[in-house]
C-alpha cells in the first residue's frame, strides 16, 4: 500500500541471493491506492539485448534486472533504490560499476552510471540509484593504485629517455645526410628515418604536455590537446607504414628508381593524412577529458584524449589502423630478413658480419617497423599488468633501438657501404625504373 510499501523483494538466480530494496517515497507519490511492482530478470546472452557498440566492460553473469512500479516513469528519488548484486571474489584487476540502460545514449541506447552510486563489497555490490529502469553490474578492467602509479612513473621516465635519444638520432641522421650528400639512396633513407623519429619525438612531447596540463584545463583546451596527441600518434603510425612501404620497394620491387620529389610526397602522406583524420574526429566531437580509474574507483589520471563516448573512433583510427600496418610491416620484415640471409649466403654481402651486430641490426629494424607497439593488443583484460609494463618499457626503448641500429648500420663504414642497404640494392638490382 502507498503509506508503507514493500520493504524488500528477494530474488534467487542460480543459487545466488540478490536483494532489491524500494524506498517508501515511491509509493507515497502514487495517486492510486494499489500499485503493481514488477521485477524482470533477463539473460542478455540468450536474448541478444542490451548490447552497446563501444562497451568495454562485461555484464555480471549476463544478467540485467528491470524494476517498474505502477504505470509511470519514476526518477529523481530522494531516497534511492538499492539493488544488491551477489557475486563471489572478483578477478584481480576488475572494477565494478553500477549502470542502467539509457535510451538517450547513442542510436539504440547504452549503459550509463548517471544517478547511480556503487558500493563494492566482498560478496556483493550495492547499487543505489535515484530512478527505476533496467540495471546491471558492469565489470571493467582496471588497475590497482600501486600498479597504476608505477606505470605512470615508468611512462614519464621513458618519455624523457625517448626524447633525448630521438634528438640524438635526428642529429646523427642530419650529420650523415650532410656528409654523404651525393649518395641519393642513403639521403632518402635517412630523410625517411628523420621523419619517423621526429614523429616519435613529437608524440613523447605531446604525452608529457598532456599529462602535465590536462588537470584543470578548459574544455576547449583539452579538446585541442587531445586532438594534438591523437595527431602525433597517427603520424607515428603512418611513418612506420611508410618505412615498411619503402623497404618493400627496395627489397621486393628492387627499384633503382628516381621518383620525382619522392621524399616530399612521403611527407605529404606522413603528415597530411593524420591531420585529415583528426579533423574529421574533431568535427564529430571525439576529444575531451578521459579519466583513468583504479579498482577502488579513484581517479589517478586525467588525460585529454578520445572520450569514452567515442571509443569507436579509437578502435578504428588507432587499433584498426595500426593492426593493418603491423601485419604489413611484419610481412615486409620477414621478406627483408630472408632476402638479406640469401644475399649473405651467396657472398654478395661481405665484410665484418659479427653475430651481435647482425642481431642489433635485426632488432633495430624490428623496432623501426613498429613492433614495440604490438603488446598493446595484449593489454585488454584482467591480467594485463605485465603486458602494460612490457608495452611501456619497449616504447621507451624504441628511440634507443633505432639510434643503435643507425649507428651500427651506417657508421663508420657508410662510405664503403659494406653491409648497408645501398650496397645490397646495388648488387641485387635487376631493373631501373624512372617515374615522375
Amino acid at each position: 500500500s502507498p503509506p508503507q510499501g514493500p520493504r524488500m523483494l528477494n530474488m534467487t538466480e542460480k543459487g545466488k541471493a540478490g536483494k532489491i530494496q524500494l524506498p517508501r517515497g515511491i509509493f507515497r507519490s502514487l495517486s492510486s491506492q494499489t500499485a503493481r511492482v514488477v521485477v524482470t530478470v533477463l539473460n542478455i546472452q540468450q536474448l541478444g539485448m542490451f548490447e552497446e557498440v563501444n562497451q568495454t566492460g562485461q555484464v555480471l553473469d549476463d544478467t540485467v534486472v528491470g524494476i517498474t512500479v505502477g504505470e509511470k516513469s519514476i526518477s529523481g528519488l530522494r531516497d534511492p533504490v538499492q539493488l544488491t548484486f551477489a557475486h563471489g571474489q572478483l578477478p584481480h584487476g576488475v572494477t565494478q560499476q553500477c549502470v542502467f540502460w539509457d535510451l538517450s545514449k547513442g542510436m539504440a541506447g547504452g549503459w550509463s552510471s548517471s544517478g547511480c552510486v556503487t558500493q563494492p563489497g566482498d560478496k556483493g555490490t550495492v547499487c543505489s540509484c535515484d530512478h527505476l529502469t533496467f540495471f546491471t553490474l558492469l565489470l571493467n578492467p582496471a588497475l590497482d593504485r600501486s600498479t597504476a602509479q608505477a606505470l605512470i612513473a615508468v611512462a614519464t621516465t621513458g618519455c624523457g629517455v625517448a626524447i633525448a635519444f630521438s634528438i640524438f638520432t635526428i642529429a646523427f641522421c642530419i650529420f650523415l645526410r650532410c656528409r654523404f650528400r651525393f649518395e641519393e639512396t642513403l639521403r632518402i633513407n635517412l630523410g625517411l628515418h628523420v621523419n619517423l623519429v621526429g614523429s616519435l619525438l613529437l608524440l613523447n612531447l605531446a604525452f608529457l604536455l598532456n599529462s602535465g596540463l590536462s588537470n584543470g584545463t578548459q574544455p576547449w583546451t583539452c579538446k585541442v590537446l587531445g586532438g594534438l596527441t591523437h595527431y602525433c600518434l597517427l603520424c607515428c603510425f603512418t611513418w612506420t607504414a611508410l618505412e615498411g612501404c619503402h623497404f618493400y620497394l627496395l627489397f621486393v620491387k628492387v627499384l633503382g628508381t628516381y621518383i620525382h620529389h619522392y621524399l616530399v610526397k612521403l611527407c605529404l602522406v606522413g603528415w597530411g593524412f593524420p591531420a585529415l583524420v583528426v579533423a574529421v574526429a574533431g568535427v564529430i566531437g571525439s576529444y575531451g577529458e578521459y579519466r583513468i580509474q583504479t579498482t577502488d574507483h579513484q581517479v589517478i589520471a586525467r588525460l585529454c584524449w578520445i572520450t569514452s563516448r567515442r571509443l569507436l573512433v579509437h578502435y578504428i583510427t588507432n587499433c584498426g589502423y595500426f593492426g593493418l600496418i603491423f601485419l604489413f610491416n611484419m610481412a615486409v620484415f620477414g621478406v627483408v630478413t630472408q632476402k638479406s640471409c640469401c644475399l649473405q649466403g651467396t657472398g654478395v654481402v661481405r665484410g665484418d658480419r659479427k653475430t651481435w651486430k647482425v642481431a642489433l641490426v635485426a632488432v633495430g629494424l624490428f623496432c623501426l617497423l613498429g613492433a614495440t607497439w604490438a603488446p598493446v593488443f595484449l593489454t585488454h583484460g584482467t591480467s594485463s599488468a605485465p603486458m602494460l609494463y612490457l608495452f611501456t618499457i619497449l616504447n621507451s626503448l624504441q628511440g634507443i633501438f633505432i639510434f643503435i641500429w643507425l649507428v651500427v648500420l651506417y657508421y663508420p663504414k657508410t662510405k664503403e657501404t659494406t653491409g648497408s642497404l645501398s650496397h645490397i640494392i646495388r648488387h641485387d638490382k635487376t631493373t631501373t625504373v624512372s617515374q615522375d
